[in-house]
């Protein structure tokens, strides 16, 4: 069976008989040459025996197709798949004149004469449907005759595709399903969900290479790969509308099936494999969409999904030897709701140690007894920055990020409760001290200035000391400066782990104290101190520490300093 292309297949094919001209029916030979041509089928309203043709609707403009059957009894199967759009078609047939179907006598008529005799009739309908499933019309003895597939959109202009062939029991271009072509949800969490489904008979029994492709989705399920990479491609050039009178190529599987091998693999965050499975593939990332393509593993685990979102979930087995797909009934799941969360409560002037795990969340609520004018918020954050928001009886009030100590005053309300949401670090844990309280003056951590590191003046440098300075602010505090031998590989990674701020001077030993003074300056320009720290040893490394103690006890660490006495004096 030959899908026509009228008039420029037949002046094609002329040439290949010396017979009186006739419609041509399947030849291998003949088939295999036209399917290493690809641009023969080009705007071609002819479908060839055997092959996918994949084609551009126009809204409300008919397109017809037209393929022979040359014997009777012959056995007949036809394959429309819509792409984004619901379609109108239908297939009839109409006997074929005697000069193209038999063997005939004398001079040919002429093509064009012989194409307006075949095609001027409408034809005896077989078979009409409407709708945006893939539909199929099967028969095991057709007669002999023109065939026509009518097709038109009335939604939108769209893309389809069309099958026909007449030895469909040997072809099998479409994978075959299983008795049961269910997906099933093995398992379901918060931002996972695992999916099993039965093989393929085509890759278990008739052992053709068959790979398998999820679909996700939030909005709905699909009926067709087809329908998948067309809403993957909306916004690429896939989708533009071709010049009136147009097809694509029915051999251009590179726009129209998979993404080419070198390409596979590169998009793989959205999905986990539960198995280490061989070459992956993933369509272009969208919020709503995904596709990653597994090989023949027949269970999968999605992962890095919404908690307490409901997810649509398409399994698709694909002959890659046709790069023709078949879908297996989709399912939907709704993954857990996040754990809820004990919320602390911060009593009035008291500090609260707060740990958080990476990208975490911790929700505090803070309810003053009494009447107040103002509430003040003071944060310590020990390693890395962390993000607060504050909120009063449900109106967000503070939305920062913290690093090292921040103090925020709000305006009060009566009876007003606040909830603290703190959400920590990409980079790691985080650590955290926070005070809520309605008493302005209640300061438990101390004041610092801008720039908390330490400087080393090398000039000063001797095989027994070390000078160094840091600021301070216009709070009188007391200072505390510690050090620490290390060995001489000591770097800055091992130095970075130390520089939890929290830890106060409680947590050093006796003898590595060097001296406690208390230091101020009314002019900020001013506020600066040094200090010699003598009794080293030459050649060695140190790391300085300086501790500032607040009122209330409470300490805060500056960044460490790591020095080196000199060798020789």
């Amino acid at each position: 069976m030959l899908l026509l292309r009228c008039p420029l297949l037949l002046l094609l094919l002329l040439p290949l008989s010396s017979r009186p001209q006739k419609l041509p029916t399947r030849d291998e030979e003949l088939f295999q040459m036209q399917i290493r041509d690809k641009a023969f089928f080009h705007d071609s309203s002819v479908i060839p025996d055997g092959a996918e043709i994949s084609s551009y609707l126009f809204r409300d403009t008919p397109k017809r197709y037209f393929f022979v059957v040359e014997e009777d009894n012959t056995p007949l199967a036809v394959t429309v798949t819509p792409c984004d759009a619901p379609l109108e078609w239908k297939l009839s047939v109409q006997e074929l004149p005697e000069e193209a179907s038999g063997e005939g006598s004398g001079e040919p008529e002429p093509l064009e004469q012989q194409k307006q005799q075949i095609t001027n009739e409408e034809g005896t309908e077989l078979f009409s449907y409407k709708g945006n499933d893939v539909e199929y019309f099967v028969s095991s003895s057709s007669p002999s005759g023109l065939y026509q597939l009518d097709v038109l959109s009335t939604e939108k202009d769209t893309h389809f595709k069309a099958y026909a062939t007449t030895t469909p029991e040997s072809d099998q271009p479409y994978p075959e399903l299983p008795y049961d072509p269910r997906i099933d949800v093995t398992s379901l969490g918060r931002t996972t969900v695992t999916l099993a489904w039965k093989p393929s008979p085509t890759a278990s029994l008739l052992k053709q290479p068959i790979q398998y492709c999820i679909v996700i989705s939030k909005e709905h399920n699909f009926k067709s790969l087809c329908a998948v990479e067309a809403k993957l491609s909306s916004d690429d050039a896939f989708m533009m509308a071709p010049k009136p009178g147009l097809d694509f190529s029915p051999f251009d599987f590179a726009h129209f099936g998979f993404p080419s091998d070198n390409n596979s693999g590169k998009e793989r965050g959205f999905l986990k494999s539960s198995s280490k499975f061989g070459r992956q593939t993933s369509s272009k990332p969208r919020a709503d969409l995904h596709k990653v393509c597994i090989g023949n593993k027949n269970i999968f685990t999605v992962s890095d999904l919404k908690p307490d979102t409901q997810y649509y979930f398409d399994m698709f087995a694909v002959n890659t030897n046709t790069n023709m797909s078949t879908a297996y009934i989709g399912t939907f799941a709704r993954t857990k709701e996040e754990a809820k969360q004990k919320t602390v409560e911060l009593k009035d002037g008291k500090v609260t140690d707060v740990f958080i795990k990476r990208k975490g969340v911790k929700f505090l609520r803070f309810a003053p007894v009494s009447s107040h004018q103002k509430v003040t918020f003071s944060i310590h954050s020990c390693l890395d920055a962390v993000q607060i928001q504050v909120r009063r009886d449900g109106k967000l009030l503070l939305s920062q990020n913290v690093e090292g100590v921040r103090q925020f005053q709000l305006r009060g309300k009566a009876k007003a409760k606040y909830l603290i949401r703190l959400k920590g670090s990409k980079k790691g844990a985080s650590m955290l001290k926070i005070l809520a309280t309605t008493r302005p003056n209640k300061q438990s951590f101390p004041s610092l200035p801008e720039d908390t590191r330490i400087k080393a003046f090398d000039k000063l440098r001797t095989c027994s000391s070390v000078t160094v300075a840091w600021l301070g602010t216009q709070e009188r505090n007391k200072f505390c400066i510690y050090k620490r031998e290390v060995d001489d590989n000591y770097n800055e990674e091992q130095k970075k782990r130390e520089q939890n701020q929290c830890l106060g001077p409680d947590t050093r030993k006796k003898s590595e104290k060097v001296l406690c003074k208390y230091f101020h300056s009314q002019n900020i320009q001013k506020a600066v101190t040094t200090e010699t720290i003598r009794g080293l040893q030459p050649g060695k490394s140190y790391l300085l520490d300086v501790y500032v103690i607040g009122h209330g006890g409470h300490s805060v660490k500056y960044q460490s300093k790591l020095v080196k006495t000199r060798k020789f004096c």
